[in-house]
């Protein structure tokens, strides 16, 4: 209350100074119970250590289970720069300018900004996305036949090869007009499994999947999101077990997504799971967060499809 008597740490020091001459006094008397004796054998000795923190901690180290180097990866990835400043209460303008610097569009991506997306944004209108929970037939044409999809994608493999500024310019003036268009474009070129493809996978894959994905032949999707840990890829219950069937070396996945963008009309799925190896079976790579890229149909590296693999048809969770 504001009319408290402040305290100062001079004040807590000689209290806590007369309150263990009293328990002292009370121990030589026997005047204390049995459970306050207990607690007293308990207490920390020396001055500073917190008398109930540590134990919980300790006991909570032994309980929580360990995380895999993949999972603590994700734990710390990022940085703390403007934000630190800010929280800090001493936020400057001098340190904001050194730590960002002004990114341009390249002539490539401010044309593609004018013209493409001016039209794509003319095509689209909310009120018909909304009614009809589908872009037209029209606006995805568009979509495809201008490599929308592909923004991110090297030019060798067919893309645009835009940089992240000119892929965040873009995004952003679609979202302006309407919110599905923008993630019909942006999950492609972010969440969907292209950029890990370009920096993870074989040549074989590469050679196959970019210029499909650039061209809107595959439409990607990132299974990630469940229904009981949300987008905590520490958290995630999805769960592959290595294992040999039929004398083939394979994964043998148990999972179940939810409000995973552009699922119902994906044709390639990257999907996240917790890894365990517990015959000892892998090769090559350790147990954790990976991910599968699974086609829907068949294709040239799955003949026979995925069996199991089924993907629900569009969920309006506003009814």
């Amino acid at each position: 209350p504001p009319c408290a008597t402040p305290i100062s740490s001079q004040s807590l020091g000689s209290r806590e100074v007369a309150r263990g001459r009293r328990l002292t006094r009370m121990q030589r008397s026997g005047m204390l119970s049995r459970s306050a004796k207990a607690v007293l054998a308990r207490t920390p000795k020396h001055k500073g250590q917190r008398h109930f923190i540590t134990p919980a901690y300790n006991l909570a180290k032994k309980i929580m289970p360990k995380i895999s180097d993949t999972e603590r990866a994700a734990l710390n990835c990022g940085t703390i720069k403007f934000d630190r400043d800010i929280f800090s209460g001493d936020p400057s303008v001098k340190n904001l300018s050194q730590d960002y610097k002004l990114a341009t569009l390249n002539p490539e991506e401010q044309k593609f900004l004018d013209n493409e997306v001016n039209t794509l944004c003319e095509m689209v209108n909310t009120y018909d996305v909304q009614k009809a929970g589908n872009l037209s037939p029209e606006a995805w044409k568009y979509i495809r036949k201008n490599k929308f999809m592909g923004l991110m994608i090297k030019k060798n493999f067919g893309g645009k090869g835009f940089s992240d500024h000119g892929h965040a310019k873009i995004v952003e003036k679609i979202s302006m007009r309407d919110s599905t268009a923008c993630v019909t474009v942006m999950v492609p070129n972010s969440l969907g499994p292209g950029e890990l493809l370009a920096h993870y996978g074989t040549q074989e894959q590469k050679d196959y999947y970019l210029p499909r994905l650039a061209d809107g032949i595959d439409i990607p999707c990132f299974g990630l999101t469940g229904p009981s840990s949300g987008s905590d890829a520490a958290s995630m219950r999805d769960e592959g077990v290595v294992c040999v069937k039929d004398g083939v070396l394979g994964i043998s996945v148990s999972c179940n997504k939810r409000y995973i963008t552009l699922a119902p009309v994906a044709t390639v799925i990257g999907l996240a799971f917790k890894l365990r190896d517990p015959d000892g079976l892998l090769t090559k790579g350790k147990e954790g967060i990976t991910l599968a890229l699974l086609p829907t149909s068949p294709n040239q590296f799955a003949p026979n499809g995925i069996p199991g693999l089924k993907t629900g048809p569009r969920h309006d969770p506003f009814g």
